[in-house]
C-alpha cells in the first residue's frame, strides 16, 4: 500500500459511487413522481455553481443555496429544504448502494485497517448518503456543507480539505485528495499544496 500519504481526503458524489447510473435512475423516478420537485432542484443546483464560482464566504454555503431558491421561486425555506432532503438525499438512496464503488470502498477500509487516516469532503451534506452506501463508520472525519463543521467556501476553494486535514493532524502535503472532478477536487486540492488522485 501507498504509505507516501498519512490520509486521504476524499470526495462523495460521483466518487463513492458511479454517478451515471445514479443519476438515469433518478430521472426515472422524478418523470413519475417528482415533477412538482424539477424547478426547485433545478434552482438549487444552478445557486450551488454560483457560490462555487462566488469570491465571497457565506458561513453555510448550504443555507445560502436553500435561501436563494426560496426566494427566486417564491416558496418558504422548510419547502425547499424538504424537497431537496428528499429529492436530494433520502431517495437516491437505494440506487447509491447499488451503484457504489465496491473495489473503491474495500480500498479506503484496507488503508484504514492499516493505519492510514480517512476524512471526507463533500459540498453537499453526506451523513444519510454515507449511510446509504454503508459506509458512515469508515471515515475519521466528516467535513460537508449543511451539516455542522461544514467549510465556509465550496470547492475548488481548498477550505474543506485544508479543515480535514487539520482535523486528522495531518500536514497538507502528506494528504492524497481522491475525488472525480479536475475542475473541483483536484483544483481545491492543488490550491491546498496536497496530491490529486482522480477517480473515474
Amino acid at each position: 500500500m501507498n504509505r507516501e500519504h498519512e490520509a486521504w481526503l476524499v470526495d462523495l458524489d460521483g466518487t463513492l459511487y458511479a454517478p451515471r447510473p445514479v443519476k438515469l435512475c433518478m430521472a426515472a423516478e422524478l418523470s413519475i413522481a417528482g415533477w412538482g420537485a424539477l424547478s426547485t432542484l433545478r434552482r438549487f443546483r444552478s445557486e450551488h455553481e454560483q457560490l462555487r464560482r462566488s469570491q465571497d464566504a457565506p458561513s453555510d454555503p448550504y443555507r445560502v443555496q436553500v435561501e436563494r431558491t426560496a426566494s427566486a421561486l417564491g416558496l418558504s425555506t422548510e419547502q425547499v429544504e424538504r424537497l431537496v432532503r428528499e429529492w436530494m438525499f433520502e431517495r437516491p438512496g437505494k440506487w447509491l448502494r447499488r451503484f457504489r464503488r465496491a473495489a473503491l470502498l474495500a480500498e479506503l477500509a484496507a488503508f484504514r485497517s492499516a493505519g492510514g487516516r480517512l476524512a471526507l469532503v463533500s459540498d453537499y451534506p453526506a451523513r444519510l448518503k454515507l449511510a446509504a452506501l454503508g459506509c458512515d463508520e469508515l471515515f475519521e472525519v466528516v467535513v460537508a456543507s449543511g451539516e455542522d463543521g461544514g467549510a465556509r467556501w465550496l470547492k475548488p476553494h481548498p477550505d474543506g480539505f485544508l479543515s480535514a486535514a487539520e482535523r486528522l493532524g495531518v500536514a497538507p502535503e502528506r494528504c492524497l485528495v481522491l475525488g472525480d472532478r479536475t475542475d473541483a477536487d483536484g483544483e481545491a486540492a492543488r490550491r491546498a499544496g496536497m496530491a490529486f488522485r482522480h477517480v473515474l
